[in-house]
């Protein structure tokens, strides 16, 4: 391997695959926190590629949530509801784009997320 070549990502198997796309989409089932949560649970023993992945949707949602309920703090001063639009919009757009990098077998990292579970 020469210094250029870059490393390629670790194979995930099938039923991984499904299980981290889960966790990162649970925003579009309505189970933002909880199915990650259960994902991370569940497969943390088994899978350290499925672990690392729910643990990084739980903390992404935690921190949607979080981000939300001080926007709607801030819904008075008019400001918060703009940035309610803006919240609700990147973290779809977010969820997509993790799910699709992950599922490709890369880790992916949100941004702006804070990390509550390690």
């Amino acid at each position: 391997m020469s210094t250029f070549d870059t490393p390629t990502p670790p194979r995930i198997d099938s039923n991984d695959r499904l299980w981290i796309t889960i966790s990162h989409l649970s925003l579009f089932f309505g189970a933002g926190i909880l199915l990650p949560l259960i994902i991370y649970l569940v497969k943390k023993a088994d899978s350290p590629v499925v672990a690392s992945q729910s643990r990084e949707a739980l903390n992404f949602h935690i921190s949607v949530y979080l981000y939300a309920v001080l926007a709607a703090a801030l819904s008075f001063l008019f400001i918060g509801i703009p940035l309610l639009f803006a919240i609700g919009i990147g973290s779809l757009i977010l969820s997509v784009l993790a799910a699709v990098k992950a599922v490709d077998g890369n880790e992916y990292r949100y941004p702006l997320t804070i990390r509550f579970v390690s």
